[in-house]
């Protein structure tokens, strides 16, 4: 019985090194044939959803009124509400606010301060200080080119304070 597998296995292997060997390898031609062409999509205007969330509000003023925590779309995907949190600390007690998509400005550049690094906001650091509006020219080099290759705004602007969107009714999510 043994030695019946043995050469059952044997006949098995043999059959498939010939089937291997009986391929013939592709003619070869004059012509080269086209490269395969890789297709790739890039999307050098285009921000990512998933990197959406936590995008600081501003409102005209420069002052800090919040964060983005949800963007919804309708049924056809257009994105048309911005779920803003106001107040709170790491989450709690914020008060969440729906607004229009269309309302928010998104803005590339850093926010643009005048003063001292003791008047900046807390994550804004001193040495994205500028005064008057902020250009490619006005910033360092490695701002400039951060700001380029992100896949999201730097903020968004809203022209609201924070009190009104504290008195604005609280978004709530429909179970």
């Amino acid at each position: 019985m043994l030695m019946k597998s043995i050469v059952t296995g044997l006949a098995g292997t043999a059959l498939l090194a010939t089937v291997a060997f009986a391929q013939t390898p592709p003619a070869t031609t004059d012509k080269a044939a086209p490269a395969a062409t890789a297709t790739t999509t890039t999307a050098h205007d285009q921000w990512r959803i998933s990197k959406m969330s936590g995008v600081k509000v501003y409102n005209e003023a420069n002052e800090n009124i919040g964060s983005i925590n949800d963007l919804l779309m309708d049924k056809s995907g257009n994105v048309k509400i911005a779920v803003i949190g106001v107040g709170g600390f790491l989450g709690m007690g914020e008060h969440l606010v729906a607004v229009p998509y269309e309302k928010l400005k998104f803005v590339n550049e850093p926010v643009a301060y005048s003063g001292t690094a003791a008047t900046n906001p807390p994550g804004r650091p001193a040495t994205t200080t500028t005064t008057g509006a902020a250009t490619g020219t006005d910033r360092p080099a490695a701002t400039a080119t951060s700001t380029a290759s992100k896949w999201y705004p730097d903020h968004a602007v809203f022209n609201a304070s924070k009190d009104e969107l504290k008195n604005m009714p609280e978004f709530k999510y429909s179970e």
